[in-house]
């Protein structure tokens, strides 16, 4: 649901509005009849603790990357001119 109010209500309501904000409900601002500014709630953060857990348990069956193995790597794209 979108709430809409005035610059001059949204200063006197503000703690107001974000606890609504907070209870998914977005806020629109108008100057005069013009809408200038939206509050909505912002996108909750990626947890990227797990990643790191599952990307440490993939490395961890992996086998071991001789340093041959890399400049092996690093030096096939010096191969073909």
């Amino acid at each position: 649901m979108t709430i809409t109010v005035k610059i001059g209500e949204a200063k006197t309501r503000l703690s107001e509005l974000l606890a609504r904000v907070e209870a998914g409900e977005e806020v629109v601002i108008q100057r005069g009849n013009d809408p200038i500014a939206r509050i909505t709630t912002l996108a909750p953060k990626p947890d990227v603790t797990a990643a790191i857990v599952d990307l440490r348990a993939l490395r961890a069956k992996a086998r071991p990357v001789t340093t041959e193995e890399i400049l092996e790597w690093r030096d096939e794209s010096r191969r073909y001119p």
